[in-house]
């Protein structure tokens, strides 16, 4: 089973929006393994955006990332990363379609609500980054014959 990591971030969580965000997952069929809320440290969030180390809007990003709490989450399933992106929607939620999460509650791009890995290699790292293997949960579902042939 593919994993991804999904984070509400501080605009989503400000505007109460985790659960509706969680249930989106859920109803698509996916398994929650690994959940937590947390304040994020400012050496992790740097770490986490380090491939935008050299932009200008770096600073930025990372003092936003960790201005509020933000949800980091595992999910699992097949195809969830590619599916994940299409639930999540484009980066700017003005070119999101109706539907995904950025299209129906998403206004501007620097607060675009949530981010997902964007590949295997990716989510890989970002898994590890943010949950220690011991704190995910591993487990099955009792819908999984319903949802898998």
């Amino acid at each position: 089973m593919e994993r991804s990591f999904i984070m509400i971030k501080p605009d989503g969580v400000q505007r109460g929006l985790v659960g509706d965000i969680i249930s989106r997952f859920e109803t698509k069929g996916f398994t929650l393994v690994g959940l937590k809320q947390m304040s994020v440290s400012r050496d992790l969030a740097e770490a986490h955006y380090a491939v935008h180390k050299e932009r200008p809007f770096f600073k930025g990003l990372v003092d936003y990332i960790i201005s509020a709490p933000v949800v980091s989450m595992v999910w699992e399933g097949d195809g969830v990363i590619a599916s994940a992106r299409k639930l999540i929607g484009a980066t700017n939620p003005v070119e999101a379609e109706p539907g995904t999460i950025r299209g129906d509650y998403g206004i501007t791009i620097g607060r675009n609500l949530i981010h997902g890995s964007d590949a295997p290699e990716t989510a890989k790292s970002e898994i590890e980054l943010w949950f220690d293997e011991g704190s995910l949960c591993s487990w099955e579902p009792t819908m999984k014959p319903w949802l898998y042939e």
